[in-house]
């Protein structure tokens, strides 16, 4: 039974690291987050510490850690901004990490991250879970088996909609976010690389703090992509569930479904994890560079490049 910390427990991607620590045999220890509204822990670990403050949850993982009782992974649930600065501390205490997405903000902190990983001997590992997903492995391996020539035709179209508490939390800021693209859209740069190889071109044709559009190049695809958080741009066949969402990615003329399979992804994520085959540092490096390159250049006009919905914003 390997000792978890976990931080971020008030967050919403929270219950899916609890439920992968019990489910894979293993015990909390100690949570932290400046919410205090954790009740779900009670369902799984009822009797784990758990600390507003950083420096309090820091000071009992090194306390019990002189005493004998070193955590073996700090789960890291956080908003984006701290994930790097928290992965320190783990690394620095000789503590392996497990950090949703995104892993970090710029490939700078990736860079510095490998050099904690070397000088303390612990090990960050990120939760990258469409990658284990059955239609995107499926996808994979058909691009695999295609023709080394073939260069696939592919439009990715993610909406989730957002109420006015979006803009005034932290998502709301790039600096702590990343914006839009990266705080919504990632885990799908990292989908598209995973399937389709490096990335050669990445142009952005809209950005506003709502809605962000481009074009993509990889060794096998030719990407138009559009993400939004904003209502107004939602097809009426939008599905209505805690949110309104719309998501579609057609490669040619077949749309790719993946819309189940997820429920138990962060567990087998945990899994490989805990059997030393978790995605380290590098694997998250090419998607964190996509949604850097978005973030930080200008807006240009191709309209053979644009994606369909640009219309919608033109």
């Amino acid at each position: 039974m390997k000792k978890f910390a976990l931080i971020g427990t008030a967050g919403y991607i929270a219950p899916r690291h609890l439920k992968a620590i019990k489910d894979t045999g293993n015990d909390l220890v100690v949570a932290m987050d400046v919410n205090d509204s954790v009740g779900i822990m009670d369902m799984n670990f009822p009797e784990s510490e758990f600390f507003t403050e950083f420096e309090d949850f820091a000071a009992y993982v090194e306390d019990e850690s002189l005493r004998g009782n070193k955590l073996d992974y700090i789960s890291i649930c956080s908003p984006n901004y701290l994930h790097a600065p928290q992965m320190k501390f783990a690394l620095k205490n000789g503590i392996d990490v497990i950090c949703e997405k995104p892993l970090v903000l710029s490939s700078k902190e990736i860079d510095t991250l490998k050099v904690y990983e070397e000088k303390y001997g612990a090990k960050v590992n990120s939760i990258l879970q469409l990658r284990l997903h059955p239609s995107i492995i499926a996808l994979r391996d058909k691009v695999l088996n295609s023709s080394p020539d073939e260069i696939f035709d592919v439009e990715l179209t993610y909406m989730t909609s957002r109420g006015k508490w979006y803009l005034k939390s932290w998502k709301g800021v790039d600096e702590k976010s990343g914006g839009v693209a990266t705080n919504v859209g990632v885990h799908f740069f990292d989908m598209l690389h995973f399937i389709f190889g490096d990335i050669t071109f990445n142009e952005v044709h809209y950005k506003d703090e709502q809605t962000v559009a481009g074009y993509l190049e990889y060794e096998r695809a030719r990407v138009k992509w559009f993400l939004s958080i904003d209502a107004n741009n939602l097809p009426e066949n939008a599905v209505q569930g805690e949110k309104k969402t719309y998501r579609s990615i057609m490669i040619g003329d077949e749309e790719l479904e993946f819309s189940g399979g997820f429920t138990d992804l962060h567990t087998q994520s945990y899994e490989n994890v805990l059997a030393g085959n978790g995605y380290g540092l590098e694997e998250n490096r090419t998607a964190i560079e996509t949604v850097e390159g978005i973030r930080d250049q200008a807006v240009v006009a191709n309209v053979e490049h644009y994606h369909p919905l640009m219309s919608k914003l033109l």
